[in-house]
């Protein structure tokens, strides 16, 4: 501070901050001995006092410095955790590429173990964990942030639980302990949850399974605990070959092909242009809720559904398993959120690539090998480089400040906000190089927007993680309506959220509605989140979980006739101006339309009985061109010419 006011004191009268240190000079003696110091000659540190007072007034944490750096001291995160530090731990890593049975071998041995915690990435991967341990006999709990399910009728603890690894507890001691898909420690949101497993988990084994461009950071952690690492290296079971050719059209289709798509406006216009050429398709994307998932999934593994084409986002990357015999990449370009908070659109990384084109002939499925390629010519050179790169290694751990060091940052500064907390915590956080903080974009979101409301520190912190996506307007809407019903002390009934999302709720009859249903979805999600932090002010958790499945069930049937929605959206946007909230028209979906009107132009002239099979279901636009492809070969050969000519005869 006293070397900033040395530099400034140059220029002094002319600066705003020295006017207003002059101003705040009480009393007006010395406003007058400090106009002569400067005005007179003399030094210029008589000048610091009231400059430094002046500044504890717009920076306070000026008076704490010392006492605020040292809590946002985040160079030493293994002390964090004591109960780990106090026994021995096995780290054992389980390295290799999709569909090479690491997890599987990880699995077996926290089956094997007398207790034991699974900590995945997705719900989706919980409940597969949760399910195939009770098969085995192996009584395991589920947790994730909107859910318990106990093992037992009595709701007694198992020795075993599966959960989403924001929910371990690193308190409770386990024989065995997974970490599953530990390269998303470097993740910019989440990354801190795999760093708090690691370093956390109070288990004799730690087995940890993911890509091998995580061993050297795993073992570099793992060497400030005083923890060796074995590794464990495993290949894949089945060949993946990239192909030396693109689909480029849709015509090209074949059974257990799945087109990823990185864009909801993507998903769907190639559904809607499969649909036109008479096949069925299923259709997975991240929003949609996990049962609709799964049911999807199933559709598209069950050999008697006449489904066979799947259409997805990178939502297959993890947490489903799919009998998939080419992954076919739609577009190699991505949006992305850097480090930084900042959104990129850049090819997909090689980690990413790899991590889709890799679902592609599972290992007991009835494909014997996979095969990959791009739906653009164009595209697939590109492909070929992103996949026969090395994944970089993974180079720094996440870290998220704890309620706990918000709590003694607010005791210093009790007049900031938990925005500018955070900030602050931030600013002054020291990390060494095998970590880095964590995006908090999304936390100070929903803190600035609850700001208004009164709550106390503790309560506002959990607010602010709560899991939403910022951009769905009726969610945000809703947290904040939750966070004031909350701050007045009055209980979030079943019947309030009832009215609040006008529940019951019809099929959706356009996409704008499937996606509405999308967002009362997630919402029935918060408040189940929030009933686990708060069970007296959100009591009625049983109910709403009820009422979740219902729903689920209602955007299952949306998503099945999801083509016959997209087309409602399109006939009633005739003006053209939207036909899918929330996404701007692509060009792919533009041609689209330009080739449909051709083709119903065509069908047109092609006479009323065409026009009357097609309309009655009987004949598609697919069996319609082959008639026609048919039709002109025979023509050409003769045979029908010949015909005609013996009937003249």
């Amino acid at each position: 501070v006293k070397n900033f006011f040395l530099i400034s004191s140059k220029n002094l009268l002319s600066t705003e901050f020295f006017q207003n240190a002059l101003r705040r000079c009480q009393p007006s003696d010395k406003h007058i001995s400090l106009l002569k110091s400067v005005c007179l000659p003399g030094h210029v540190d008589d000048l610091f006092p009231f400059f430094l007072r002046h500044a504890k007034q717009i920076f306070p944490m000026l008076d704490c410095m010392d006492d605020l750096r040292k809590i946002s001291d985040l160079r030493l995160p293994p002390n964090w955790y004591p109960e780990a530090r106090a026994i021995q731990r096995k780290i054992i890593f389980h390295a290799g590429p999709t569909n090479s049975g690491k997890t599987y071998h990880a699995i077996q041995r926290f089956l094997s173990a007398k207790s034991g915690i699974y900590c995945g990435p997705l719900k989706l991967l919980a409940h597969e964990i949760f399910q195939k341990s009770n098969a085995a006999n192996v009584p395991c709990d589920l947790v994730t942030g909107e859910e318990r399910v106990y093992a037992t009728e009595d709701a007694r603890q198992a020795s075993h639980i599966a959960c989403t690894i924001e929910m371990c507890s690193t308190n409770t001691p386990y024989e065995v302990a997974v970490i599953d898909e530990i390269q998303m420690i470097r993740d910019p949101a989440r990354g801190w949850a795999w760093t708090r497993a690691l370093l956390g988990l109070c288990a004799e084994e730690i087995h940890v399974c993911g890509e091998g461009a995580a061993i050297d950071l795993v073992t570099e952690l793992m060497y400030t605990t005083g923890e060796e690492v074995e590794v464990r290296n495993y290949k894949r079971l089945t060949p993946l070959t990239v192909l030396d050719y693109a689909l480029e059209s849709l015509d090209n289709l074949q059974p257990g092909d799945c087109i990823v798509c990185f864009s909801k406006n993507d998903i769907y216009s190639v559904s809607r242009q499969i649909e036109a050429r008479g096949l069925e398709c299923a259709v997975i994307y991240g929003s949609l809720p996990p049962g609709t998932k799964l049911e999807q999934a199933k559709k598209f593994n069950d050999p008697n559904d006449p489904c066979k084409i799947l259409v997805a986002t990178d939502a297959i990357g993890m947490g489903l398993n799919l009998c998939i015999k080419r992954i076919i990449f739609n577009s190699i370009v991505k949006p992305t959120v850097n480090e930084k908070g900042e959104k990129e659109i850049d090819s997909i990384t090689t980690s990413q690539a790899l991590q889709i084109a890799g679902r592609a002939g599972r290992f007991g499925s009835s494909f014997k090998q996979g095969e990959v390629t791009t739906m653009h010519r164009d595209d697939l050179l590109q492909l070929k480089e992103i996949l026969s790169e090395s994944v970089p290694p993974v180079k720094a751990a996440g870290l998220h400040p704890t309620p706990e060091q918000i709590e003694m940052f607010a005791y210093h500064l009790p007049d900031a906000t938990l925005s500018n907390l955070i900030d602050i915590f931030v600013s002054l956080s020291q990390v060494d190089g095998l970590y880095f903080v964590c995006n908090i974009d999304d936390f100070k979101f929903l803190a600035d927007m609850i700001q208004h409301i009164p709550l106390n520190l503790r309560s506002r912190y959990v607010f602010c993680t709560a899991p939403l996506n910022r951009k769905e307007p009726f969610v945000c809407t809703t947290l904040l309506k939750f966070a004031r019903q909350f701050s007045r002390n009055e209980p979030l009934t079943f019947d309030w959220l009832c009215r609040h999302t006008k529940w019951p709720l019809a099929p959706p009859k356009n996409i704008k509605e499937l996606v509405h249903l999308e967002a009362v979805h997630d919402v029935f999600d918060l408040y189940l989140w929030l009933s686990y932090r708060f069970m007296d002010m959100f009591p009625d958790a049983a109910l709403v979980r009820d009422i979740q499945k219902k729903l689920d069930d209602i955007i299952q049937i949306g998503v099945c006739n999801i083509t016959k929605l997209i087309r409602a959206s399109q006939s009633g946007a005739a003006s053209g101006a939207a036909e899918v909230p929330g996404e701007r028209r692509g060009k792919s979906l533009r041609a689209y339309r330009s080739a449909t009107r051709q083709e119903d132009l065509k069908s047109h002239r092609r006479g009323s009985l065409a026009n009357r099979l097609l309309r009655e279901g009987l004949l598609t636009q697919e069996m319609l061109r082959q008639l026609e492809s048919e039709w002109q070969d025979q023509h050409r050969s003769g045979r029908y010419g010949l015909e005609m000519g013996k009937k003249k005869k």
